[in-house]
């Protein structure tokens, strides 16, 4: 009876506690949904999902094009108020037909082809020079005159070998005459013809050596005996030309290896510049170039590329080309600094845009486009043709009907560093660890600083930034009497021109590390440290 009963409540126990488990499961679960975040569901979003904004559009906005490997685009939302507050305009890219330029630093050198350094002909001591430093001289005008007791024994030779040759020349006709009688033997006369021979080659080495030391064919002629011997030599210009440099002064003594003079012919001069090597596959000897300079802005110098320096400097990165111009007034002064700009034929499908529309982002150069969606902005990684001018050339990552921002670019790249948005190919952003949770970290809105160009160089030379905040450097030149006439950034392909007492903004993200920044002619540098 006992055992019968236990049987029967074993299994309505088994269903009790099967009950009671269901019942504790269901609300585990309860719970552990409610613990999540609304809004957010496990399964795939539905086409009615909005992109988040650091995700790369879907296509269609800013037209379907192979960008290689660039990064993805990233979307950025910005208020209408806020876009009407930085003065964002915008351009529609289209395919232009042109020339790109490459703008260089240069510097007026001399034409190597029309100077000379004058020396003297002849040992001695100077007794007069006529030519002043900077004159203009002729072809052939005395500069200079030399006491010379190597020319007066020259000529006095000379003098000698002359009348020893009149003397055979009379003892030659003497002989023959005695052979033509009977009364001298034939070996007599053939040893006279000897003599002669002699004397005859003695003169010709004694004119040849008056020849060597500037003496004139017809003064040569006139010297003789009994009349008096010069010892005194004149020191002509060899070439019309200005006097660049001058040595000589009375009492100098000098050899033929003293230098004298240095005499240019300044009709024509050389423009050298220096060709960064990224531009090198971009000039070419005949690439047509037009030159300015400082001291005459306005007046346009047309030239061609006569001469490129197979050898790159070690120190600069920099090729030398050489620029052949006209200089029938002499204004140009050796060593006046020019702007050399090059132009390079661009081809007819060529997407150009303002430099303001780009923006440097690390290593990468990036532009920002107006999204179909109101608010909304892509930035997008382009490639460029290196340039120097105000209009560069877009070799991928655009195509003609996208609208690129080209005002208040920089402002659209500072919201994006705001908000923190990342392409999804891009260095993560760092972290923190408050929650157990990466959340972005908020970068400062914009670092500033100053620098000005004065005649002692960059001042400050030496800069301290936020790396990874987005920087905006003032450059301000307020002397001509300097050569940092624009400002480089190698590292980054930003170049300035720096126009007197107009402040100039560079703006870029600085990456922790060094920046150089240097002068167009690479004497002025300074440093940017980024921590």
């Amino acid at each position: 009876m006992t055992q019968d009963n236990v049987v029967r409540i074993r299994p309505a126990v088994a269903v009790a506690l099967a009950i009671a488990l269901l019942s504790i499961g269901a609300a585990t679960m309860y719970f552990l949904t409610r613990g999540r975040e609304p809004g957010v569901a496990p399964s795939a979003p539905s086409a009615a999902t909005p992109v988040a904004p650091n995700a790369a559009p879907a296509g269609g906005e800013a037209g379907d094009m192979n960008r290689g490997d660039h990064l993805p685009d990233v979307a950025i939302p910005i208020s209408e108020e806020s876009i009407a507050r930085a003065g964002i305009s915008t351009t529609v890219v289209a395919a232009a037909q042109g020339t790109a330029e490459i703008r260089l630093p240069g510097v007026v050198e001399a034409n190597a082809y029309k100077q000379v350094v004058v020396t003297p002909l002849v040992s001695g001591r100077v007794t007069q020079v006529s030519a002043e430093l900077g004159a203009h001289v002729k072809r052939g005008q005395p500069i200079a005159q030399v006491y010379s007791p190597e020319l007066a024994e020259a000529q006095t030779k000379y003098v000698a070998a002359r009348a020893m040759l009149d003397a055979h020349d009379r003892e030659l006709q003497r002989t023959e005459k005695l052979v033509a009688i009977g009364a001298a033997s034939r070996q007599e006369l053939e040893r006279t013809h000897a003599e002669h021979t002699v004397q005859v080659a003695d003169l010709e080495a004694a004119r040849s050596r008056l020849l060597l030391l500037g003496i004139p064919a017809d003064a040569i002629g006139g010297l003789s005996a009994g009349k008096s011997i010069g010892s005194t030599a004149t020191v002509v210009a060899p070439l019309d030309g200005v006097v660049t440099e001058r040595f000589a002064n009375v009492g100098l003594n000098v050899d033929p290896a003293t230098k004298l003079f240095a005499i240019v012919d300044l009709t024509t001069v050389w423009i050298v510049a220096d060709v960064y090597e990224k531009d090198l596959p971009r000039v070419s000897v005949g690439a047509s170039v037009a030159t300015t300079t400082a001291a005459y802005p306005d007046r346009l110098l047309e030239g061609r590329v006569s001469y490129i320096d197979p050898q790159v400097s070690a120190a600069t990165r920099t090729a030398r080309a050489r620029i052949e111009v006209a200089n029938p007034r002499g204004d140009l002064r050796l060593g006046m600094y020019a702007t050399v700009l090059i132009r390079t034929p661009a081809p007819a499908t060529a997407i150009f845009l303002p430099r303001t529309a780009i923006q440097q982002v690390g290593d990468r150069q990036v532009v920002y486009l107006k999204s179909q969606n109101p608010g909304m902005f892509v930035e997008r990684q382009i490639a460029t043709l290196a340039s120097s001018g105000d209009r560069i050339e877009v070799l991928s990552g655009l195509q003609t009907g996208d609208t690129v921002v080209t005002e208040g670019s920089f402002f659209i790249r500072a919201e994006r560093e705001r908000l923190g948005l990342r392409s999804p190919g891009a260095n993560p952003p760092h972290t923190t660890k408050d929650s157990g949770a990466a959340r972005p970290s908020m970068p400062a809105a914009v670092s500033n600083a100053r620098v000005e160009i004065t005649e002692r160089g960059f001042e400050p030379s030496s800069l301290k930034l936020r790396a990874g905040v987005p920087a905006r450097v003032t450059f301000l030149r307020s002397t001509d009497k300097t050569c940092g006439k624009d400002v480089v950034f190698p590292s980054m392909n930003i170049r300035r021109e720096l126009p007197l007492n107009q402040p100039v903004v560079v703006e870029f993200t600085p990456q922790r590390g060094e920046v150089e920044f240097a002068c167009g002619m690479n004497m002025l540098k300074g440093t940017i440290v980024a921590e």
